[in-house]
């Protein structure tokens, strides 16, 4: 029996064109394991953050603006145009972040309000736990209500995230005791310990429930839902449990993973093998497979994110190791494909500007003169009156924001 997965959540909307269908995948002979580095253990700020300049400002403002005119209900509820107008608890967990990291508690207040209300799972009409029913929309009766109510841990992640920083920012005290709730319930139904003993067990973080990517000893990972920095903030807030275990199971398997590709690239699913910890590829999809796609992306963002708030050498050494396809692909042909296979082939003729996005602010950090030409060549020509290629394009308008906007003004929020 094949693990079960979540639907694919990523909202496709640079693709001009129908996806092709589903090929096989071919495998490559994985190399061997590199020698492990260990992040550091510290959980104090860093002290150099990125910073935007003026213009830079107004624009991260206008767009938000716009997005919340066009993706916000008055009720908070976050719209994805191009899905059926569902709603995600990654959705609500994006405008809770960006609305925090630009100062807008309103608009941070309904989203999670929203959420909330909408979007707790329930049983038999109690609430089950604190954690969000990843799909909210339109069902085969014609009724708005949730779809899929299995929850979606990177959501979750995201929103907890949002609410420390809130309770910071804003001085709010039941946003901390909300993050706390949900942390428990994070912790206790979204990670899984291998079957090592002593020293060499890790923790891992699933992305959603166990029952749909636990089958006896082999679980299912979405690389792009590790998320460092933030859990060095939950170590913060929450002393009961070992959040910085995922720390280090994130950059273990992140490092590991490397071996599954030609190129080194992220996936954005693999499976784990609990006897091991060894990692493996996704060649029958499931919902995605072991290819660097739109989930991917984001794994740039949450180490840029690590080397940018908390100072992490390990994030910085991985950007630079992992970006060098990357590297040598833009220099010679200017463009990046979408989607690229474990033999480092194209799977696509389009690019994703969400893409960019995301590289451009891991090159910020590794490659400036790339981080600029990206900008220059791909992101800057692509906006236009507050949103970047059109405005249904829900995915792309959040991952290009987060690529631009600084951390610098996040610096009081960072620490305990």
């Amino acid at each position: 029996m094949p693990l079960m997965g979540l639907d694919s959540c990523r909202a496709m909307s640079e693709n001009p064109e129908s996806f092709p269908s589903v090929q096989p995948i071919a495998s490559v002979v994985p190399a061997p394991l590199p020698a492990l580095v260990k992040p550091t253990t510290t959980i104090a700020a860093a002290t150099q953050l990125t910073t935007a300049s003026t213009s830079d400002q107004a624009l991260l403002q206008q767009s938000w603006a716009a997005y919340r005119q066009r993706f916000i209900q008055t009720d908070g509820r976050v719209i994805d145009w191009e899905s059926n107008e569902r709603s995600t608890s990654e959705g609500q967990a994006y405008a809770m972040l960006r609305a925090v990291m630009i100062g807008d508690r309103d608009t941070f207040d309904r989203t999670l309000k929203w959420a909330e209300n909408n979007l707790r799972r329930q049983q038999d009409g109690k609430s089950t736990d604190s954690l969000w029913a990843w799909k909210w929309g339109k069902n085969q009766q014609g009724q708005w209500t949730i779809i899929d109510a299995n929850f979606a841990s990177d959501a979750d992640v995201d929103a907890i995230t949002a609410l420390i920083l809130a309770s910071r920012r804003w001085q709010h005290r039941p946003y901390l005791e909300l993050a706390r709730t949900k942390l428990q319930d994070v912790w206790n139904l979204s990670t899984v310990t291998d079957f090592r003993l002593g020293a060499q067990q890790r923790r891992y973080l699933l992305p959603g429930p166990a029952a749909s990517f636990q089958k006896e000893a082999m679980i299912q990972l979405n690389p792009s839902y590790f998320s460092p920095a933030a859990f060095r903030l939950f170590a913060q807030v929450d002393k009961s449990r070992d959040w910085m275990s995922l720390v280090h199971s994130s950059y273990q398997v992140l490092q590991q993973a490397t071996t599954l590709s030609q190129t080194g690239l992220p996936n954005d699913w693999i499976l784990l093998d609990l006897t091991t910890g060894t990692p493996q590829a996704l060649l029958t999809p499931n919902p995605g497979t072991s290819e660097y796609g739109f989930d991917a992306y984001r794994v740039w963002w949450r180490l840029a994110l690590d080397a940018d708030w908390f100072g992490e050498p390990l994030a910085r050494s991985l950007l630079q190791q992992q970006l060098k396809p990357m590297t040598e692909r833009w220099r010679s042909q200017q463009q990046i494909p979408a989607r690229i296979d474990l033999r480092g082939e194209p799977l696509v003729t389009y690019e994703a500007t969400s893409q960019y996005g995301m590289l451009y602010h891991a090159f910020r950090l590794v490659n400036p003169t790339i981080a600029q030409q990206i900008r220059q060549k791909q992101l800057d020509p692509k906006y236009r009156n507050g949103f970047w290629d059109n405005n249904s394009a829900y995915y792309t308008q959040n991952l290009v924001w987060f690529g631009l906007a600084p951390s610098a003004p996040l610096a009081p929020l960072l620490k305990p």
